[in-house]
Parts: C-alpha cells; structure tokens; sequence
C-alpha cells in the first residue's frame, strides 16, 4: 500500500519540526515541510500530496491566501488547518472552514502547549488523516439495507443535530432552510473546543435566520431558537416543573468527545420521546450512534447525510448501517425535509 504523503506548511521551525516529528512515527505517513504559502504552493505543483496541514497565521501570504489558492487548483485536496488555540485562531479557522478547509486542529498554548500539541498530532490528528486519505467507498452491492419505519410519526417537539467534521458549513446549509418562526427548539453538539463553539453560533445567527447562541446552564429551551453545546461541555436536556432546561455537564468525554452526541440524544429521547427529530450530519467516527439507539427506543425519528455529500461518512454512516435512520438524505435536501417534519405535525411512513 502506498504512503500517505503529507505537506506540513508553517512558518514556525519548531512547529514543523514537532509535526513532521510526530506523523513520521506512523510508517505510513511520509512527511514533507515547507516555511511558508508560496512554497507550499510550489511544491504542490511539483509533487502529488494526500493532504495537507496548514497553520493559519503565516507572514506574507497566511493561511487564508494559502488555502485559497490550493482550492483553485486542487479542489478536492484535504486540507487540515493547524491553528492557535486563541480567539484569533479561532475566527481564522471559522474562516478557513467556509473556505473550504476538510478540518482543523487546534494548537495549544501555554505551560505544556508543546507536549500537548504532541497529543493532539498523535491521538486525534493522525487517525483524521489515514480516515480522510484512506476512507473506503462501498459499493452499491455492498449498500447497508435501511430500515423503513413502519409507523405514522408524531409531531416533531425538539430537533437535535450532531456533526463532527465539515459539520459547520453542513450546519449552515442546513439551517439556511429554517424560518425565524420554526416551532420547535434546535439544540446541536458541533465536536469543537471551546471559543470556536461561541464563534460558530454567532457566525450561523448572522447567516440564517436563526438564532444560535451558546449553550448556557439552566437556560429555558426555547421554540425556534438554536443553541449549540459548548466547547468541552456536554450538553443535555431535563425538564424541571416549570420548563425544559439545558443541562451542562463535564462528565467524562464519550466517544473521545467532549461534547458529545450521544448524550444530548439520550436525554432528548427521555425528555421529548417520540417527539424527538435527530439529525447525524457528516463526521468521523460513530458518536450519535448510541444516542440514536435511544430516540429510535423512545418512537423518534431519525435523519442521516449520505455519504456522496459528507466529508467524512463516519457518524453518519454508523447510524445508516445500524438500520435506524428513517431516510439517508443528500445535504442540500435535509434543512427543507427537517422543516417539513417539524411543521407537518406528524409525518406519513
């Protein structure tokens, strides 16, 4: 089997050098380096690479310009940004997403920032690249069977969404459909750190009409209005005597996640029932699967990307071949398939 050729772009020699260390210790990996936009550009033309990490903030020509220009000339090439964990870095990697980037890693700073991007790189990046460079494609013989539920479904009360990688722009197609007056609340679990949760519902309020806010403890959960869980925190739901309620907690990580999804599923299947809608959009792993176990347990409905329309068929994936999604939708059709669940008031199988 061939290598998995990566090019680490960073204009810090001591990232470069922690990076390319860490991936060279998978013997798959062959790891290339280069300081700065422009010679990463140059190679690009000169070599073929599976992927490539990128810092965001590089003098002369950044990240953003970087990127850019790989996607003009390499349209499908991953991309995985390598950005500061800092506000900054946040927004610029928010950035870079809408630009096209696959995903993004944060690097750490501070005390320990060094052995902790060494973490990073070895427990959650290097499994993102083998996924994302060596993902295999069924084929149509081998298609899960999907399970066609064979009861009329409710009334839709709580929408709960769970995305992982590429989950911000599919977020954001997906929440363009909605009207200012849905009737029904949307909480959401983005796998993402905390500032750069915070930083994605203020960017999907200002392009929806929606309005996200991050997820605060204790809040009422309101009809029509989104709130995405924060960065390592798990967001849950319990009813209290006079409302539903967010329910933050920083109970041990599930699936390697903090959030998670399947403990936002959990206790929306426990609070709402059957009338709970869950949505598994494009991410790696299986996290959402469990949780679907129980919505599915509880009389819900479940809707799930395909995989010629995600960025990874991981999370999605997981719950279509476990034979409980309702339907396996292309990205651009669940935002309006979601709405008309959730104003039918109860939908024909």
């Amino acid at each position: 089997m061939a290598r998995i050729r990566v090019l680490v772009v960073d204009d810090s020699v001591v990232i470069r050098r922690v990076v390319a260390d860490e991936l060279a210790t998978d013997p798959e990996v062959e790891v290339s380096v280069a300081a700065s936009g422009a010679i990463a550009l140059a190679k690009l033309t000169q070599s073929g690479f599976d992927l490539v990490i990128l810092d965001v903030e590089m003098p002369d020509m950044d990240g953003l310009q970087t990127l850019a220009a790989i996607r003009r000339t390499h349209p499908r090439l991953p991309v995985v940004m390598f950005s500061a964990f800092t506000e900054r870095g946040a927004a610029a990697t928010l950035e870079a997403l809408a630009l096209g980037a696959t995903d993004y890693f944060a690097k750490p700073a501070g005390p320990g920032g060094l052995d902790e991007s060494r973490r990073v790189l070895r427990e959650e990046l290097l499994p993102a690249i083998r996924q994302l460079c060596r993902s295999p494609r069924p084929s149509p013989a081998s298609a899960p069977p999907f399970r066609q539920p064979n009861f009329t479904a409710g009334p839709v009360s709580a929408i709960v969404i769970a995305a992982s990688t590429g989950g911000p722009n599919a977020l954001l197609d997906v929440l363009r459909e909605f009207p200012a007056d849905l009737p029904v609340p949307i909480l959401i679990v983005q796998h993402m750190p905390p500032m750069f949760t915070k930083m994605l519902a203020e960017r999907l309020t200002a392009a929806t009409r929606v309005a996200v806010e991050e997820a605060v403890d204790g809040a009422v959960v309101v009809a029509g209005r989104a709130v995405v869980a924060p960065g390592d925190f798990h967001l849950t739901v319990g009813r209290d005597r006079m409302a539903i309620r967010v329910v933050l907690n920083q109970n041990p990580p599930e699936n390697s996640c903090r959030p998670a999804a399947d403990p936002l599923l959990r206790s929306a299947a426990a609070v709402y029932g059957r009338g709970t809608l869950a949505i598994v959009l494009t991410g790696m792993g299986s996290d959402g699967l469990r949780g679907c176990e129980a919505v599915r347990a509880a009389g819900g409905q479940v809707l799930v990307q395909d995989e010629a329309t995600s960025v990874v068929w991981g999370m999605p994936g997981a719950v279509a071949r476990a034979g409980l999604a309702d339907q396996v939708l292309p990205l651009p059709k669940i935002g309006s398939e979601i709405v008309r669940r959730a104003t039918a008031g109860g939908v024909p199988s």
